[in-house]
């Protein structure tokens, strides 16, 4: 291909985070090298692609009808990879899996149970993320699949499906907490009370939190400081009927909680999943059952 992937890539990511600096914190590059990868887009295509006048780049007439170009050669040439990986029969030695605790445990037991059978030679790691966490390690080709609360943007280099389940997220204390005790709490009056909170490794929110906090990076851990009556909490309601002591936590009543929540599986589009990774793509796309 006359033009270079790393930089197609580098001037789809600027349109999508609006600057040279986010595109870079992205893509895991220096900014310098997303600015002089565009500027050899640019070079060999003969136009300029962002107007650099202003303090962020602005997408100039000609880089509007070259975007949709752009993203067209990046959709074939993932798809040419998958089709590449599928032809060839290739099986992963190792499939590494980033599993969400908002996966139903139903769902995966019999996860595992199928794919003990379909690839009894593939080794099957599982590692526990949550949020930003869960995109940095495949990124990093760390992991080829991961589950992730849906959102609407990712990288480029990320691709992604949304799951036609979802799960259900309620708020927890401990049976012995005061909060317990309370009716139609406020969720004003829940802000004066400790929260635990998720809090992945590469948080990034600079919203100071707006009372007391305890965090960690996964679902279960918060649910066992829950238990202990630590404060309340945010919890996937399958994993509290899971891992909870009979009793041992009650859900709040809190207008608009429960609440459903969308499921996105994730993969890196550089380094697309083998044989043993697209069964497990497929299988949790035909996982109708709602993650309770």
């Amino acid at each position: 291909m006359r033009y270079s992937p790393e930089a197609l890539t580098a001037f789809v990511e600027t349109v999508a985070c609006g600057s040279f600096s986010a595109a870079a914190r992205r893509l895991r590059k220096s900014q310098s090298t997303i600015s002089t990868a565009i500027a050899h887009l640019e070079a060999d295509l003969g136009i300029t692609l962002f107007d650099r006048s202003s303090r962020q780049p602005v997408l100039t007439e000609e880089g509007k009808r070259v975007l949709s170009y752009v993203e067209a050669i990046l959709a074939a040439s993932e798809r040419l990879d998958e089709l590449a990986i599928s032809l060839s029969g290739t099986t992963e030695a190792r499939l590494t899996f980033v599993l969400s605790d908002t996966l139903h445990p139903d769902i995966l037991e019999d996860l595992m149970a199928q794919f003990d059978s379909q690839f009894p030679h593939t080794e099957f790691e599982c590692l526990i993320g949550e949020d930003e966490d869960v995109v940095d390690l495949l990124q990093k080709e760390r992991a080829q699949v991961g589950l992730i609360e849906a959102r609407e943007v990712y990288p480029a280099n990320i691709g992604a499906m949304r799951l036609p389940v979802q799960t259900q997220m309620g708020i927890y204390v401990a049976s012995h907490h005061a909060l317990a005790a309370r009716r139609d709490v406020a969720w004003e009056q829940l802000r004066t009370w400790r929260e635990l909170k998720l809090s992945t490794y590469l948080e990034t929110d600079p919203t100071p939190a707006r009372g007391p906090v305890w965090s960690a990076p996964n679902y279960l851990l918060l649910l066992s400081m829950a238990v202990q009556g630590l404060g309340w909490c945010i919890l996937p309601c399958a994993l509290v009927e899971e891992f909870a002591a009979a009793k041992s936590l009650q859900q709040l009543d809190i207008a608009g909680w429960p609440r459903a929540v969308d499921i996105d599986l994730l993969w890196n589009k550089r380094r697309p999943p083998g044989a043993a990774g697209a069964w497990l793509r497929n299988y949790l796309a035909q996982q109708h059952k709602q993650m309770q």
